[in-house]
């Protein structure tokens, strides 16, 4: 407890200090009462090695007074390692090196071990950079507005540490007289040679030096100085007159003139600045027409002011004029001025000269008609113009003597189409201006039956441009034409496109005008004999080609259960942009089985065999240029479960199977029709009242068959009992039965010898006419055995239900039961 009360005035003492010296700005090492940080240098180059030590003292560290002082480094928040010794009068002492310093700005602590815990006792802030760089390029101009010199230069790598930039300058001394009067000289060289200029603000790397630190017209040395803690760095030095850097403002153009009778020269009267009418310039002019692609120059106009002439111009050409000017006397490093405002002047026109490039077409005239000529030239150039153009004019050749020739077109374009009398063979084109008309260039229409070329071929000569090479011929040539026409969908024709090749011996040309890339181009070339036109030689070419702008659509023409016809149609000349060298089909199906076919670009048609029965596929068509391909949109399809022929014979079969189905179902339909018109009514004989055997044998013999011989049973005789009067047959009598009225006798067949059979009697209210049901319902039958054994009166009804066998008996109303036996089920 004593040993943490006594170390907590250093921890105040220590906290307090912290926060007064935050960054230890006051020096490269402080000192907290008991200790002290000391480096070897607080600015070292980067890289370098670095040296400190730290001493404490032990009584003047409260609480550190006992027990073993360890002393620890951090470089910012870094621990690294020192070694530690007894110093002389009982301090600690520890001492670090670092071998390669790489921080540009770092701060080193001094620690000691308190209560467990790291305490800073001291500090020391290092910095580290380079020497400052060479300053480079140095130039000045001076203003003549407030005659400052404004000099700007480049400063160089950056050095990390902090910099002072200073522009010097020192006049030049001049030569010490002799005499009494040197002591006096020698004040003026001194004072000529004292150091004076300008610090730039701000970080810039320009400044000015104004006009009293300034020796005009005569020569100064100008320099950069650059100086931190670890060196110094000049620039180059200058030693120039103020006067030769002024830059001048531009001169003024006054007025510009064709000289007379030397139209191709112009004169220019020009006027100086204000304020260098007392120099001696030198000057410059310039001047180009819109069509120069660069500025002509004329150099070494010398003066204060005046005119200058040139010449050489062109006729009727307009010109665009500019001059500069700087002092004459000045060195290199002088600077010319700005361009004066330009100004334009056209020079007077003359006749056109020289001759017309022409080629003609002809179609041939019919017997005692007219030849058509189509004629096209091209304009003059414009050194052989002479001026603006204003039309041109073709006439009959040639011409008569006393008279001009007839003029069969005057037009202003560069082609024109006329006819004239067959057999006509000549014409002449010429060309006129405001100053007058060329010389005619005589136009011989040949006819195109010559010797063709070998061979031509064109490839790109640029993007807008085309190389064309043939053969030469083994008869002399004068000349080639060209023609090209760009191949759209919609035929058309470029009259302009075509271009004469003076040179005979020439086997290359290049093609400029009107080519444009991914457009596709008809190139014709004609060899011009003596007194003939050859047979043209034709190919096609792209000055640069890219992929298809996009694929033809796929159609499905036919599928089966294993292949698929596909077609399309081939893609317009427009959007191929480049010649199509192959469509590549692919298709896949649902697991993803991918396959791919190569199809010749002339092709429009392809079949994809071995496909699988009743799969979904889906294909797309990919168009291919040199430049890439680019893929259609894709068509699905789905292959079928049978073929052509299979489908056929299967519905050749189902179609068999359902004449057959309707042959049987009309033939069905025919035997109920027949049932309902002609029922089948049953054999009484051969029913079951066959075998009714009577109680007794009667006594009137009974002829029948046979036992065992089949055939309808003989009735002997038949007795029909009348029905009562109003009653309906059918019905039961509302009164209870009476006694059974007297029955006729009944009758038998024999079953075999002496086996009588008993018949039961029929009512006479029973059947009648030829109706197999009549309504009402007729009368019921029942067998009567057991109603004569010991029945009562009561028991001579007639059944509920008629037998569904015997339909005849329904209308029957059957007697006599007391004489039936063994005919009603138990």
């Amino acid at each position: 407890m004593a040993r943490r009360g006594a170390g907590t005035p250093f921890l105040l003492q220590l906290s307090l200090l912290l926060l007064l010296h935050p960054g230890g700005e006051c020096g490269p090492s402080w000192t907290l009462g008991c200790a002290s940080v000391a480096v070897g240098s607080p600015i070292v180059p980067l890289g370098s090695a670095v040296t400190a030590s730290c001493t404490i003292r032990r009584e003047l560290c409260r609480g550190l007074e006992q027990g073993k002082v360890r002393i620890s480094w951090m470089l910012d928040n870094k621990l690294v390692a020192g070694s530690q010794h007894q110093g002389p009068g009982g301090t600690e002492v520890s001492n670090l090196t670092l071998p390669r310093f790489n921080h540009t700005q770092a701060r080193l602590w001094c620690c000691v071990e308190w209560n467990g815990t790291k305490q800073r006792v001291g500090m020391a802030e290092i910095r580290a950079g380079y020497p400052p760089a060479k300053p480079l390029n140095l130039s000045c101009v001076l203003n003549l507005s407030d005659y400052g010199l404004t000099c700007q230069w480049e400063q160089g790598a950056e050095s990390h540490l902090p910099t002072s930039v200073v522009l010097k300058c020192a006049g030049k001394p001049r030569p010490l007289p002799e005499g009494p009067r040197a002591h006096c000289s020698g004040c003026l060289r001194s004072r000529a040679q004292a150091v004076r200029g300008c610090t730039p603000q701000g970080g810039h790397s320009h400044c000015t030096v104004p006009r009293r630190l300034l020796q005009l017209y005569r020569q100064m040395e100008i320099w950069v100085s650059a100086t931190n803690a670890l060196g110094t760095a000049e620039s180059e030095h200058l030693r120039i007159d103020p006067m030769d850097v002024a830059k001048l403002d531009p001169p003024t153009l006054q007025s510009i003139q064709s000289v007379p009778f030397q139209t191709d020269c112009v004169a220019l009267a020009w006027n100086v600045a204000r304020g260098t009418e007392h120099m001696e310039l030198q000057c410059e002019l310039r001047y180009r027409a819109p069509e120069d692609p660069a500025w002509a120059l004329v150099t070494g106009i010398i003066g204060r002011a005046g005119t200058a002439q040139r010449c050489g111009f062109l006729f009727g050409t307009q010109y665009h004029f500019q001059m500069r000017c700087r002092r004459s006397s000045a060195s290199a490093l002088a600077y010319w001025s700005e361009w004066s405002p330009g100004r334009n002047y056209t020079t007077h026109e003359k006749a056109p000269t020289g001759k017309l490039d022409a080629w003609w077409g002809t179609q041939p005239a019919e017997a005692g008609g007219r030849l058509e000529v189509q004629l096209r030239w091209k304009a003059p150039r414009r050194r052989e113009a002479n001026g603006r153009v204003l039309g041109y004019r073709v006439t009959l050749s040639p011409r008569r003597r006393g008279r001009d020739a007839p003029t069969i077109c005057n037009t202003t374009h560069t082609q024109c189409n006329f006819s004239v009398p067959a057999g006509t063979r000549k014409v002449s084109l010429s060309a006129y201006n405001a100053a007058g008309e060329s010389a005619p260039t005589e136009v011989v229409l040949l006819e195109r039956k010559g010797q063709p070329l070998a061979g031509l071929q064109a490839m790109p000569g640029g993007e807008r441009s085309l190389w064309v090479h043939w053969e030469v011929p083994l008869a002399p040539v004068i000349a080639y034409v060209l023609e090209w026409q760009r191949v759209t969908a919609e035929p058309g024709h470029c009259s302009a496109c075509w271009q004469m090749e003076h040179d005979g011996a020439a086997t290359t040309a290049l093609i400029q005008d009107g080519i444009e890339p991914f457009q596709r181009y008809n190139i014709s070339l004609y060899p011009l004999y003596e007194g003939t036109v050859g047979l043209p030689v034709h190919t096609t070419a792209y000055s640069q080609q890219k992929v298809p702008s996009h694929a033809p659509k796929l159609h499905l023409r036919r599928i089966s259960k294993s292949e698929a016809e596909l077609c399309w149609e081939p893609l317009p000349v427009e959007v191929q942009n480049g010649f199509i060298t192959s469509y590549t089909i692919f298709w896949a199906n649902s697991i993803a089985d991918v396959a791919s076919a190569t199809v010749n670009p002339s092709l429009s048609s392809f079949v994809i065999r071995g496909l699988k029965p009743s799969t979904l596929y889906k294909v797309h068509i990919m168009a291919s240029t040199a430049a890439g391909g680019t893929n259609g949109t894709s068509l699905t399809l789905v292959t079928t479960v049978l073929d052509d022929t299979e489908i056929q014979f299967l519905f050749l079969t189902l179609g068999l199977i359902f004449v057959l189905l309707m042959v049987l179902l009309i033939c069905f339909q025919k035997n109920e029709r027949r049932e309902q018109l002609w029922p089948s009514v049953p054999d009484p004989a051969n029913s079951s009242l066959g075998k009714w055997v009577p109680a007794a044998v009667p006594q009137e013999p009974l002829q029948v068959l046979a036992a065992k011989e089949p055939g309808p049973a003989a009735i002997s005789t038949v007795t029909v009992l009348e029905g009562e009067s109003g009653k309906q047959p059918g019905k039961e009598p509302s009164a209870l039965p009476v006694a059974p009225p007297a029955l006729p006798r009944p009758y038998v067949r024999q079953e075999g010898p002496g086996e009588p059979v008993q018949y039961a009697r029929v009512g006479g209210a029973g059947y009648r006419g030829q109706r197999l049901l009549p309504e009402p319902d007729p009368r019921f039958y029942e067998n009567l055995r057991g109603r004569w054994d010991g029945g009562s009166a009561g028991d001579w009804g007639f059944p509920e239900e008629p037998p569904a066998t015997f339909p005849l008996l329904q209308g029957l109303r059957i007697g006599g039961a007391e004489e039936l036996h063994e005919c009603r089920a138990d």
